[in-house]
């Protein structure tokens, strides 16, 4: 029996509580809190179920059978393990008294058709001018950090993003878990490792940035910086790798660099608060805003250019595309706010011109 064979009969015999769940492919997530109290998110939707494992020893030894055959273990020396099945889906467990009602575990699942451009408008979550702005700034390589909160779409609008690189490229991809996809033929996917339970190994995602950039990238990715990171980000961006992306948690384009700050002065460079304002202002050309709606929908509401810093030393950015709330009624849109693009006029943008589709007009053509 092959590995493939031996695992997938682990997980058959022990998470046949949730089984039904994991094969669904309209659940994104299973979050199981307690042996009798185990939710999911359904299309958007978080709702409980009425599944349960017996207790919490045999949810505990369906956590371990599990991990072994991913290579992790889970113990009360190493009560915290990412992990990833061959599937693809990540699991997450907490074991007590990290977690002081139960051993908590966390599932997201991942799609087995990837989305595309196309899907996007079908679902609603951009409208053609945004789609056509994002591909321009894309192809035209300018830096695009996506902003958005927990399950927002900021991973999926990323992976959606890459489909606009030209093919001839070399990409380095740099995440902490493996989630993007890239359906690119010249990609390197590279993924940060933890220290074992003595301390040892640890590989992370800075370290590895550091090897990419020794590795002719012609695009940086980071799945999403967290930490002191984010100064090597930068720099690599205002030094010739230009077309990079990345993702932060962060509720507004204002907000998404503040933080961005704040994670670059995790940093053990030192840099002056302007010295580093300035490097962040120039790094980041784009700013796209995802967010995840009650009702479960996730949609692009917004995103805006960064401009030189001001007199006063703070951030300014142009909004773009802005997101208007439905009105009695009526629907929300996300609509052009009037501003042209600061890059209209750069020649690798009005070589673009036969890409700009429908949002010619943010570049300087006609409506």
């Amino acid at each position: 029996m092959t590995n493939v064979s031996i695992f997938e009969a682990t997980v058959e015999h022990f998470l046949a509580p949730i089984m039904s769940y994991m094969r669904d492919p309209d659940i994104s997530e299973i979050m199981v809190n307690a042996p009798d109290e185990i939710y999911i998110e359904r299309q958007g939707r978080v709702e409980k179920t009425d599944a349960r494992f017996d207790d919490e020893e045999a949810l505990l030894a369906a956590v371990k059978n599990v991990l072994q055959y991913t290579g992790k273990q889970v113990s009360q020396q190493q009560p915290l393990v990412d992990s990833r099945l061959p599937d693809g889906s990540r699991v997450h467990v907490i074991l007590r008294p990290l977690c002081r009602t139960s051993t908590v575990m966390c599932i997201r699942k991942f799609a087995k058709t990837l989305l595309d451009a196309d899907r996007l408008l079908e679902l609603g979550s951009w409208t053609p001018e945004m789609m056509g702005y994002l591909r321009v700034c894309v192809q035209g390589a300018k830096n695009i950090l996506l902003a958005g909160g927990t399950s927002s779409g900021k991973t999926s609008l990323l992976n959606v993003l890459s489909g606009f690189v030209p093919d001839d490229q070399r990409v380095v991809v740099i995440e902490d878990s493996a989630e993007l996809d890239f359906q690119k033929p010249h990609v390197l996917s590279l993924e940060s490792r933890p220290p074992d339970r003595w301390g040892r190994g640890e590989v992370t995602i800075r370290e590895l940035f550091r090897s990419a950039l020794r590795l002719r990238p012609d695009r940086v990715i980071i799945g999403e910086v967290r930490g002191g990171e984010a100064l090597d980000v930068i720099q690599a961006m205002t030094s010739g790798h230009a077309g990079s992306m990345t993702t932060l948690h962060a509720t507004g384009g204002l907000d998404a660099l503040n933080r961005l700050e704040t994670l670059a002065m995790m940093s053990t460079v030192e840099l002056p608060l302007h010295a580093l304002r300035a490097q962040i202002a120039s790094a980041i050309d784009v700013l796209v805003q995802v967010t995840r709606f009650p009702d479960g929908r996730r949609m692009v509401t917004g995103s805006s250019e960064v401009l030189p810093l001001g007199d006063d030393g703070k951030y300014r950015i142009q909004e773009i595309f802005r997101y208007e709330p439905p009105a009695a009624g009526g629907e929300d849109r996300l609509t052009w706010t009037g501003q042209k693009s600061l890059f209209a006029d750069q020649a690798s943008i009005r070589k673009l011109r036969e890409h700009w589709g429908q949002a010619g007009f943010v570049f300087g053509g006609e409506m």
